[in-house]
Formats: C-alpha cells, structure tokens, sequence
C-alpha cells in the first residue's frame, strides 16, 4: 500500500520512518514507552532542521523551543522490525512565547494509528530558562510550517 493512503489527523506531515529495534522491545514482548518518546524527540529534531533551525542555531540565538507538557496517547503495540511512520506537525500556540507540535505514529502494515501525542513549547533564553518571545529567526523558519489546524481532541 502506498504511504499516500494513510489516514492522517492534520495535512502535510513531516515524516519520519521508523522500525522498532530488539533494544527497543521491553519485557512484555511490545515496543516500550519511552521509545516512542524518543523518536517523537528524533522526528521534532528532524523537523526543525529541515526548516532551517537547530541546535547550534538555538545556542547562537540564545533561544530554545522548551516541552512545557507532554501528552501521549499509546493506542496499539508495536513489534520488532515492524515499518512505521511517524508524522509531525508544528500548531500555532496561544501566546507569541508557544506553540504546539502534534505527532501521530502508524503502523504501515495496516495503517493503524498506533500513537498520538502533543507538546506544549514555550520559547525560553537558554542562558536563564525565562520564558521570551520568538525571534526573528524561528518565526522565519517555523511560521510558514504551522497549520492553523489543531492537534486531535483527546490530547
């Protein structure tokens, strides 16, 4: 089945394709929780580099996109060496200090949802952790990838 039929919960994700590893199975036989985490960091790092912001840029600028809160919704379990994709995308927040990034894992044997999920950003100052408003450059980079739609309901 092409990857064009999958059901996703907003438009235009940014993905990130993914296969749970042996170290990634914990003891009751399925993908363990924090992984799934993990790989929401992995595909939110991804992101933003492909538009144009990372690490490095966050230190130069003084300037970070920090998780205020974190929402995940597990759903199905996944195996070892099971091909899933993992899609993101950045949601226009309630203040100019944040932003959402939702997240969506389907399994692609079946195109089952397996995971939601949700985080609340603020833009903090590295050097002191307060919260500040985004600079020029993440508004540059991030505005034009966020949808003005919002993340599922249940999250």
């Amino acid at each position: 089945m092409p990857e064009t039929d999958i059901q996703w919960d907003l438009p235009d994700p940014f993905t990130l394709s993914l296969s749970p590893a042996p170290e990634d199975i914990d003891g009751l036989g399925h993908t363990n929780n924090a992984v799934y985490v993990r790989w929401c960091e992995q595909a939110g790092w991804a992101h933003s580099r492909a538009l144009g912001l990372d690490i490095d840029d966050y230190r130069r600028l003084d300037r970070g996109m920090a998780i205020r809160r974190g929402n995940y919704h597990y759903l199905l379990p996944t195996t070892e060496g099971e091909p899933l994709l993992l899609g993101t995308w950045l949601i226009a927040g309630d203040s100019p200090l944040s932003a959402f990034r939702c997240f969506q894992l389907v399994r692609l044997s079946d195109r089952n949802t397996v995971l939601r999920g949700r985080w609340e950003l603020v833009c903090i100052e590295l050097s002191s952790g307060r919260p500040k408003r985004l600079p020029k450059e993440f508004k540059a980079a991030y505005q034009p990838a966020m949808t003005a739609a919002a993340c599922p309901p249940e999250l």
